[in-house]
């Protein structure tokens, strides 16, 4: 098995490459830390406290509104990174919960540590901003599925993005998801072929 931090600057080193210098100091910031099924690690309400790099183990970013109704807005997995990244980069209350769907094994930087060094590095800073538009441009794209494709499109177009899916997320969080109801979306599975 690759060592976490190994994992973490593969993915760095595949994204935006760090000079060896600032990677020394990226690395530095990096704990280990584990979670058991069903953790909630951030709290609507609470300031995001870290940035989470997912070693193993599936998680989901979710929000409730005034009526109690649930969406859950994005999955993460290794290797990726993980929280709610507008509350721990703004450092104001989050509007969403990160929780664990299943045990998780990450890698974690706090927020004020990986602040502080976006401030020390230029390099550290350009991989930041690289992070969130690679965020941006999937929310957009999501935006545009949600609004425009049947939830038979939007089925497909999520198995085209990510076909080991329907083995690692629970399938009425993917419902939830691609917004279909979950009767609908067992018929999908069923209709398309996978």
């Amino acid at each position: 098995m690759i060592p976490p931090i190994d994992l973490l600057k593969q993915l760095i080193d595949y994204s935006y490459p760090l000079p060896d210098k600032d990677w020394e100091i990226f690395s530095k910031i990096w704990t280990s830390f584990s979670a058991k099924r069903k953790e909630v690690l951030t709290h609507a309400g609470e300031k995001e406290k870290y940035l989470y790099f997912v070693v193993d183990g599936v998680q989901r970013v979710y929000y409730f509104d005034d009526q109690d109704r649930e969406a859950t807005l994005v999955f993460t997995y290794s290797p990726s990174f993980g929280g709610v990244l507008d509350a721990l980069l703004l450092q104001q209350p989050s509007r969403y919960f990160y929780e664990t769907l299943t045990p998780s094994v990450f890698l974690r930087a706090s927020a004020t540590d990986l602040l502080a060094l976006t401030e020390q590095s230029r390099a550290i800073e350009l991989l930041v901003r690289q992070g969130l538009v690679q965020a941006l441009a999937g929310v957009l794209e999501r935006l545009a599925e949600l609004q425009c494709y049947s939830s038979e499109e939007k089925f497909r177009k999520l198995l085209q993005r990510s076909p080991h899916i329907l083995q690692r997320v629970p399938h009425k969080y993917l419902a939830n998801y691609l917004g279909i109801d979950p009767t609908n979306f067992s018929k999908l599975i069923n209709k398309v072929k996978i």
